[in-house]
């Protein structure tokens, strides 16, 4: 249901991350190296026939001049999730968010936080969860998960004597 693709091998560190959400919260992937200035062709091949291997919603990393999502994006109708890495060769990451994040009209990417794969897959199960209940019910479980961490650090937090103004 969602392709994880991303520009280079080195970006698998940072990608890797919205696969294993994506495992927790039941959601099928594919993952691939597809690199928008190395193999354009294979770039071209891949987000056009995305939609009919059964893919929903593509999750692309890239660095650098991170090209990779905003071209995927300009080929297929299919909602592509960027996600900044960065990488060995990024000006501290802000290359890449901008080359993301700065899309003309008419080719949107939606934009995670600099190596930012885990909101990645969350987004890309809810994009999914709107139409499928059995992805709806894991997120929502994942949601509370994440709610009960909290209250249990708000709890040993004032375990430990600090007082809960609130």
């Amino acid at each position: 249901m969602v392709g994880i693709i991303m520009g280079s091998q080195s970006d698998l560190k940072v990608m890797s991350k919205a696969a294993e959400i994506l495992d927790e919260l039941k959601v099928p992937y594919e993952v691939t190296i597809v690199s928008a200035h190395r193999t354009p062709h294979r770039m071209v091949s891949y987000a056009e026939n995305a939609a009919d291997r059964g893919i929903r919603v593509i999750i692309a990393g890239a660095g650098g001049a991170a090209h990779l999502p905003g071209m995927v994006a300009s080929i297929t109708t299919l909602p592509v999730i960027g996600v900044p890495v960065k990488s060995s060769n990024s000006i501290d990451g802000w290359d890449s968010v901008l080359s993301i994040l700065q899309m003309p009209a008419g080719v949107p990417v939606a934009t995670v936080a600099l190596d930012g794969a885990v909101n990645a897959g969350i987004l890309a199960a809810q994009i999914i969860g709107s139409h499928n209940q059995e992805i709806a019910a894991n997120l929502k479980k994942y949601k509370t998960f994440l709610k009960e961490k909290v209250e249990e650090s708000v709890q040993k937090l004032e375990q430990s004597g600090y007082k809960n103004l609130l």
